[in-house]
C-alpha cells in the first residue's frame, strides 16, 4: 500500500513538473520580447502609420468643411450687399421717372401692404400653394425643430458677483501662464533652429522646457479648468459655490506654486528627470492642498444641491480631482522609486496626468458648455456614463505603452497595449455623443466661432486619442518611440483637444457672463492661427519623427539625423509663432469681454443725444 502511494506520489510530482515546464515555456513565448528588432521594409503598410495617415485626413475634412460653411456664409453677406446696392441704384432711377410711371409703382405697393392671411392656409384642406412667398422652411420630421437657434438668454443677472469674480480671476490668471508659458515654449523652439541663441544657464534648454511644459499643465490649463469648472458646479446643482473663501485660496495655492516651482526650476532645482513632477515635492503640495480644497468645496456644492439628480459632467469633474489628488500622492512618494520602480511610475504618472486630470475634467466641462451653447440638451446621458466608467477602466493601465521594448516585463508592455486599443470604447462614445448633439445645429458655424472651437476640439479628441492607441502597438513604437513624433503627437492631445475645448468654453459663457463680446474678427482670428499654427507644427514633427526614427533604424550617425531634422525645426518654428500669435490675440479678446463699462461715459452720450444741437 506504502509503495503504491509513492508510485502515485512520484508521477503526479513529475506531472507537476512537467506541467510547469510547458508553462514556463509558453510563458517565455508569451511574456519576453520575441524580435528585438521588427522588419521595417514595409514600415508605410503598418495598420498604425496608414491609421494615422487616415486620421490627419479627417482633420483636414473638418477644415475643409468649415471653410467652406464661412465661405458660403460670407459669399450670402457679399450677396445681400449687391442687392442693396441695386435697391439704391432704383431709387435713383426714381428720380428719373414721370409721376405716372411712379404712381404705378405705390399702388403696386399699397396692394402688397394691403394683404392679410385669411386664416386657412394652413389648417384647410386647399392644396397648400405659398404665392406670396410667404414660408422659408417645411419639414415633414414632426420632432425636427423649426427654431433650433434660440435667442441667447444673458446669465449675466442670474450669476452671483462672487461666482462671476471667481470664474474671471482664473480664467485671467490661466491666461496670463499660457502667454508666459507659450512665450517659453516660442523661445525654446526657437533654439533648435539656432542654438547659440544664448550661454546662460538659466536659459539652457534643460531648464526652460520643463518651465514650459509645466506652466501650461498647471497653470493655464488647470487654472481654466478649475474656474469653468466652478461655473458649472454651481449651474447644475441649482445652488450656491459653499464657500468662496475655499476658492480663492485654492486660487493663491496653484499660482504660488507654479510661480516658485518655475523660479526653481530655472535655478536648476527640481526633482530629477520625471517628465511633469519636476517640481519639488514641497511645491508639488502647493498644488495639490488647492486641488484638495477645489474638490472638497465642489463636493460640499453639490451635496447641497436643490435637485435631486447628479449630472454628467460633474461625474467627470469628481473623477479627475479625484485621480489628481491620488496620482499627486502616488507620483511623489520616493519609497518604490528606484530603478525600474520609478520607471513604471513615471509611465503612469505622465499619462494619467494627461487622461485622468486634463482630459477627464474637460470632458466635463464640454458636457456642459456645448450642449447649453446650442440650446439643447446631450444627445445622450448614457453614452456618457459609457465612456465616463470605461475611460477610468482603461486609461489607468496605459502607462507603460511609452516604455515598450524597455526592460520592463513584457507582459506588462502587453498591458498596456491592450488597454490602449481598449480606449477606442470611451473615446468613439464620447466623439459620436457630441457630435451627435451638434447635429442640426451646424448653421452656427456661420454665426460664431464657439462652434468651430467646439469641433475641432471634438475632432482631436478622436483624432488624438485615436493616433495614440495606434502609436501604443509595437512596431509604430519602436519607429516612433524618443524621436519628434512624441512632440507631435503631445501637441495635438493637449493643444488641439484640451486648449481648444477650454477655448470653446470661455468664448461660450464669458460674453455671458459680463455682457460684452470681442468682435468676431478677432475670435476668427485667434482660431485660425492656433489651428493652423498646430498643424503646421504637428505635421512637420511627425514627418521628421518618422524619418528620424527610420535613420536609427538604419544605423545611421546619430548627427545625421539631427541634420535630418533642419528643415522640420524651422516649420515647428513657425507654426509656434503663428500659435503664440493666436493667444495674444486671446488675451486680447479676454480683456475685452471682461472689461468695465464707463457707465459715466454712456450717461453723457445719452445726455448728448437727447439735446438737440
Amino acid at each position: 500500500m506504502k509503495k503504491k502511494f509513492k508510485h502515485i506520489y512520484d508521477k503526479f510530482i513529475a506531472n507537476r513538473i512537467c506541467i510547469l515546464a510547458l508553462l514556463l515555456l509558453s510563458s517565455h513565448a508569451a511574456l519576453a520580447q520575441p524580435t528585438p528588432n521588427p522588419d521595417t521594409s514595409n514600415w508605410f503598410l503598418s495598420p498604425g502609420i496608414i491609421g494615422t495617415i487616415v486620421l490627419i485626413f479627417i482633420v483636414l475634412a473638418v477644415v475643409v468643411v468649415i471653410v467652406y460653411i464661412r465661405l458660403s456664409t460670407y459669399l450670402d453677406m457679399m450677396n445681400h450687399k449687391a442687392k442693396a446696392k441695386k435697391k439704391l441704384t432704383f431709387s435713383e432711377e426714381l428720380i428719373d421717372m414721370d409721376e405716372a410711371e411712379i404712381d404705378d409703382i405705390l399702388e403696386k405697393r399699397k396692394a402688397a401692404l394691403k394683404y392679410r392671411l385669411t386664416g386657412r392656409e394652413l389648417g384647410s384642406q386647399e392644396t397648400a400653394n405659398d404665392t406670396k412667398g410667404i414660408v422659408s422652411k417645411v419639414t415633414h420630421e414632426p420632432e425636427n425643430p423649426l427654431f433650433d437657434e434660440k435667442k441667447k438668454t444673458r446669465l449675466n443677472m442670474e450669476t452671483p458677483v462672487p461666482l462671476k469674480k471667481i470664474v474671471i480671476w482664473y480664467l485671467g490668471a490661466s491666461i496670463f501662464w499660457l502667454v508666459f508659458g507659450t512665450l517659453i515654449g516660442q523661445y525654446v523652439g526657437m533654439k533648435f533652429i539656432w542654438p547659440e541663441m544664448d550661454t546662460v544657464p538659466w536659459l539652457s534648454f534643460g531648464r526652460l522646457r520643463p518651465v514650459h511644459t509645466n506652466t501650461v499643465f498647471w497653470g493655464w490649463a488647470s487654472m481654466a479648468m478649475i474656474g469653468l469648472g466652478y461655473f458649472v458646479i454651481a449651474r447644475t446643482s441649482n445652488t450656491v459655490i459653499y464657500k468662496y473663501k475655499w476658492a480663492w485660496r485654492s486660487w493663491y495655492l496653484i499660482n504660488l506654486s507654479v510661480l516658485i516651482g518655475n523660479i526653481f526650476l530655472l535655478a536648476g532645482i527640481n526633482n530629477g528627470g520625471g517628465e511633469y513632477r519636476e517640481y519639488i515635492w514641497s511645491v508639488a503640495v502647493l498644488f495639490m492642498v488647492g486641488l484638495i480644497y477645489t474638490f472638497r468645496n465642489f463636493y460640499k456644492t453639490v451635496a447641497n444641491r436643490r435637485i435631486s439628480d447628479i449630472y454628467v459632467s460633474n461625474w467627470y469633474l469628481f473623477g479627475g480631482l479625484l485621480w489628481t489628488i491620488t496620482l499627486a500622492i502616488i507620483g511623489y512618494l520616493p519609497n518604490y522609486q528606484d530603478g525600474l520602480g520609478e520607471t513604471v511610475i513615471q509611465g503612469y504618472y505622465m499619462h494619467q496626468g494627461v487622461g485622468m486630470w486634463f482630459m477627464t475634467f474637460t470632458l466635463g466641462l464640454v458636457y456642459y458648455y456645448l450642449p447649453s451653447s446650442l440650446n439643447k440638451p446631450i444627445y445622450s446621458y448614457s453614452l456618457g456614463v459609457l465612456a465616463f466608467w470605461t475611460q477610468m477602466l482603461f486609461y489607468t493601465l496605459i502607462g507603460t505603452h511609452h516604455f515598450i521594448f524597455s526592460p520592463l516585463p513584457w507582459w506588462l508592455q502587453t498591458v498596456a497595449i491592450v488597454f490602449s486599443a481598449g480606449m477606442f470604447i470611451p473615446v468613439v462614445a464620447g466623439t459620436t455623443n457630441f457630435l451627435m448633439t451638434m447635429r442640426g445645429s451646424w448653421s452656427e458655424i456661420s454665426k460664431s466661432y464657439v462652434l468651430p472651437f467646439f469641433l475641432v476640439g471634438v475632432i482631436f479628441y478622436f483624432v488624438g486619442s485615436t493616433q495614440g492607441s495606434f502609436q501604443a502597438f509595437r512596431f509604430t513604437n519602436y519607429v516612433w518611440h524618443f524621436t519628434d513624433f512624441n512632440v507631435a503627437h503631445s501637441h495635438m492631445t493637449m493643444y488641439g483637444i484640451i486648449s481648444f475645448l477650454l477655448w470653446a468654453c470661455v468664448y461660450a459663457i464669458l460674453p455671458q457672463l459680463t455682457g460684452s463680446e470681442p468682435k468676431q474678427i478677432f475670435v476668427g482670428a485667434h482660431f485660425w492661427m492656433a489651428f493652423i499654427g498646430l498643424f503646421a507644427y504637428m505635421i512637420s514633427l511627425m514627418i521628421g519623427g518618422t524619418l528620424k526614427g527610420l535613420s536609427w533604424i538604419d544605423g545611421k550617425p546619430f548627427i545625421d539625423s539631427v541634420i535630418l531634422m533642419q528643415p522640420y525645426w524651422v516649420w515647428r518654428a513657425i507654426g509656434g509663432s503663428l500659435m503664440f500669435l493666436s493667444h495674444l490675440v486671446f488675451a486680447y479678446n479676454f480683456y475685452v469681454m471682461v472689461k468695465k463699462k464707463d457707465t459715466g461715459t454712456q450717461a453723457e452720450t445719452a445726455a448728448l443725444k437727447s439735446v438737440n444741437i
